[in-house]
């Protein structure tokens, strides 16, 4: 369970508030009974598959695009997801019906989907759950301003011979460990991992988009990486703004050439990359494409995403 969302809880058993409502296999049940059976090949074998979104103003942020990956996903391994998309998108709209009064004006929630294939490799009775809980806004709050810096790490990418780039599943122990490497070398940092052939690949839990000045912004080719919804949303604000932008190999010291680097997530949107390795983006603070990017972003959800950050960053204290 999310740190966030205990404190969250604590402060809703205090206050005699109702605990949210998460769907699991059909039942509607209090979000703190969620169990996982200790047979279930998500939790043997990591056989989960994924999806991750967020809500603005509470409504759930480009729905059918995470419902499209999620379907791709379920058909790389095989499940039925003429049967499972649906279920998560009906079961996605009645969460946040449900849990309505928990979300307080100007707040968001972030939307979790896993779905396993039981306790059978046929995932004839897949186990399903949707689930939500207040973002933690605190985790990033300040990071608009400061930014983050991000550490290139000996983990690769795990190779297409393993399992698609494109699959967004809980199989992710490489993640954990460029993690901790990142936290050795630089407390704080990000991780960077490379693809096979040391092209930059993604950071953990995010995309990664460099600015050049002759080249406009610039991603890894998407076939190369877990195509990212928010990733696609900045490229949409690039052509509104007549900024160039394409996908293409580089590499780390290409990278350090960039005079601007954002993190692209569902969460957070967009943060920008002040240090890379110790040395500095830029001037080494947000630029003016980050500070215009996000302008037109905040836009486009009718939510001053920094304002919203800031203002809900203490609930979770």
């Amino acid at each position: 369970m999310d740190g966030s969302l205990s404190a969250q809880m604590r402060a809703w058993h205090i206050e005699g508030m109702t605990i949210p409502i998460a769907y699991f296999n059909g039942d509607w049940i209090d979000h703190d009974q969620l169990r996982l059976p200790i047979d279930d090949l998500g939790f043997q074998l990591g056989a989960t598959i994924v999806e991750r979104m967020r809500t603005f103003r509470a409504e759930a942020f480009r729905l059918e695009e995470h419902l499209e990956r999620l379907r791709h996903s379920l058909l790389v391994v095989g499940w039925d997801a003429e049967r499972l998309v649906p279920e998560v998108a009906a079961a996605t709209v009645e969460l946040l019906k449900r849990n309505a009064k928990l979300i307080a004006p100007g707040d968001d929630w972030g939307l979790a989907v896993f779905i396993t294939p039981g306790s059978t490799p046929d995932a004839v009775q897949p186990t399903v759950c949707v689930r939500g809980y207040p973002l933690p806004f605190a985790d990033w709050a300040t990071k608009f301003q400061t930014g983050v810096e991000v550490v290139v790490v000996d983990i690769r990418q795990v190779p297409d011979n393993c399992w698609p780039s494109q699959l967004k599943c809980r199989s992710r122990l490489h993640y954990y460990l460029a993690d901790q490497q990142a936290a050795a070398k630089s407390p704080g940092a990000r991780a960077l991992v490379l693809d096979q052939d040391g092209n930059v690949g993604e950071a953990t839990t995010a995309n990664i988009v460099a600015h050049f000045p002759d080249k406009g912004l610039v991603t890894p080719p998407r076939e190369k990486v877990l195509p990212g919804v928010s990733q696609q949303v900045l490229f949409e604000l690039a052509s509104e703004l007549r900024i160039p932008h394409a996908q293409q190999d580089f590499t780390p010291a290409e990278l350090a050439e960039a005079d601007e680097v954002f993190l692209t997530s569902t969460s957070v949107c967009m943060l920008p990359v002040v240090r890379i390795d110790g040395q500095a983006v830029g001037q080494g603070g947000p630029g003016p494409i980050f500070k215009t990017l996000l302008k037109a972003w905040s836009e486009r959800v009718a939510v001053d995403i920094t304002k919203q950050a800031e203002q809900f960053s203490s609930r979770d204290s």
